[in-house]
């Protein structure tokens, strides 16, 4: 696992497809420049940390232009900005280093259609609970990116506190039969 500077995880998404629909988005997470955020901060019941944690993957050289050309196009219609980032990992011995000079990655920017600001945990916990798409019920992307967060990187602060008070959400909001496991 790696880390990004300068970001903040949020569910600030709008999913017209795999989550939701476009009469009924569903919400997914993207990385957002912590300085687009800063602006939507008032209503953000989470703590701006400035980094967050994920994994990086490389492309065979010999189906990257492919790959790209495949990512570039489902990435754009969904208001999807290309940008190189640097990321960043620790040493065996603690010690921050750039692991990935000048990585790509796609981030959410808030002058596209699909962003969102922050909602109140509520609304979006009611929001979650409710809508599906394609890639299935917007439910299940949201345990399972708690699990993922937790197995790939349990030193990770950026979502644990998000997570964990959305996992809290869901408890009071959602039907104990519904909110199965999310917070073990």
């Amino acid at each position: 696992p790696g880390f990004l500077k300068g970001y903040v995880r949020r569910f600030a998404q709008k999913s017209h497809d795999h989550r939701g629909t476009p009469e009924r988005p569903g919400r997914v997470v993207t990385p957002v420049h912590q300085e687009d955020w800063a602006a939507f901060s008032a209503a953000d019941a989470f703590p701006h940390e400035g980094v967050v944690w994920g994994v990086v993957f490389t492309i065979d050289p010999a189906h990257a232009r492919a790959v790209c050309d495949e990512l570039a196009g489902a990435r754009a219609q969904d208001g999807y900005t290309l940008e190189r980032v640097d990321v960043y990992a620790h040493t065996l011995d603690g010690i921050e280093h750039v692991a990935v000079p000048r990585a790509e990655r796609y981030v959410r920017r808030s002058d596209n259609p699909s962003f969102i600001d922050a909602e109140p945990l509520d609304a979006l916990t009611r929001t979650i609970g409710i809508t599906a798409g394609l890639s299935g019920r917007n439910m299940d992307y949201m345990y399972d990116l708690a699990a993922a967060v937790r197995a790939l990187a349990s030193r990770a602060h950026d979502s644990h506190p998000l997570l964990r008070r959305f996992c809290e959400a869901v408890i009071v909001t959602w039907p104990a039969s519904v909110a199965r496991g999310c917070c073990q």
